[in-house]
């Protein structure tokens, strides 16, 4: 991936998960506070779809979001591409910290047999089909810079004089 897009899309993820407002950030006590908690986790992929695939992908998403529902599992949240940078789609899906239920996959699975979705190797080889390149990362947040300071700040009290060597 070329350097330029990587940092295009970046920005440009930021600003659409910030529009978007997917979940409340937790106000930082102060800067040189920090609470120690682990921060929210989110993965992030974006995505140029394959010329004439647009319809296909969108759908593909939409079955998997089906098959989330049927665990009680929240849809990918999505960002189409309007103007700018060269990409066509952005997922936004926050990393949850426990997995489904076996009843909750159980469901899943039974949806996804009745869907009649592609999983493992068979998943990939249709996914790439409707894909001209794909990107992905895992990220911390949302947070404040706030939040990130004081993180930085709890460490260097924890840490004295480990930056100056």
């Amino acid at each position: 991936m070329k350097p330029l897009f990587a940092i295009s899309a970046v920005l440009v993820a930021a600003t659409l998960l910030a529009a978007a407002k997917p979940a409340p950030i937790p106000a930082a006590k102060s800067p040189a506070a920090d609470d120690g908690a682990p921060w929210p986790e989110t993965q992030i992929e974006i995505f140029k779809l394959a010329p004439g695939k647009q319809e296909a992908f969108f759908r593909d998403i939409a079955r998997a979001d089906e098959v989330s529902a049927a665990g009680g599992q929240p849809p990918i949240q999505l960002f189409v591409h309007q103007d700018g940078a060269d990409w066509d789609v952005l997922l936004y899906k926050p990393i949850h910290t426990s997995d489904p239920t076996p009843a909750q996959r159980a469901a899943m699975d039974a949806k996804a047999k009745e869907l009649q979705m592609e999983t493992g190797p068979a998943y990939f080889v249709r996914i790439r089909k409707l894909i001209a390149s794909h990107t992905d990362t895992r990220t911390y947040g949302p947070i404040t810079a706030a939040q990130w300071v004081a993180r930085l700040e709890a460490w260097r009290t924890a840490h004295p004089g480990v930056e100056e060597k």
